[in-house]
């Protein structure tokens, strides 16, 4: 659990300017692009790396539908069954949590956020000590695959 703990706390270091870590687990990226362009560049990216995406819901969309408005808002719901199912081996509970989701969305000033759940979070709440080296892997690799997303390369 340390190591995880670890980890957490150098992500806070590597991206403190446009990443913001809440208290109840959830990672917050700044994008340097809007909604539609930071979830194309989700996709095409979980795509390339051999990931599923499972579904993909426009909140916004189905909101205006039945007439209450809500600023742009999707979410991506992806995952690999191959490391997944290992997490799942540690706590079958994290089914609960598993495949993972980004939540792009745009703030009451027009930033557009992407929001998912921290591995450091997850592991803590699923007890997932047995855990540590899998956990670590995953958490690097969600935050490659978020920032690659939301960033401009310089």
């Amino acid at each position: 659990m340390k190591k995880i703990l670890y980890t957490f706390a150098a992500l806070c270091f590597i991206h403190p300017p446009t990443t913001l870590f809440a208290a109840d687990g959830i990672i917050q990226i700044q994008s340097d692009f809007d909604v539609a362009t930071t979830v194309n560049r989700l996709e095409r990216i979980l795509s390339n790396k051999k990931i599923t995406v499972f579904n993909h819901i426009q909140h916004s969309e189905s909101a205006n539908k039945v007439g209450i408005p809500l600023r742009h808002t999707e979410l991506i719901i992806f995952g690999n069954p191959k490391v997944g199912s290992k997490l799942m081996q540690c706590a079958q509970s994290m089914a609960i949590d598993l495949p993972q989701k980004a939540l792009v969305w745009q703030d009451e000033t027009g930033k557009v956020w992407l929001s998912y759940n921290g591995m450091a979070y997850l592991a803590q709440r699923h007890g997932l000590q047995k855990c540590d080296t899998l956990v670590s892997k995953v958490s690097h690799a969600l935050s490659k695959l978020m920032h690659a997303a939301t960033k401009q390369k310089p």
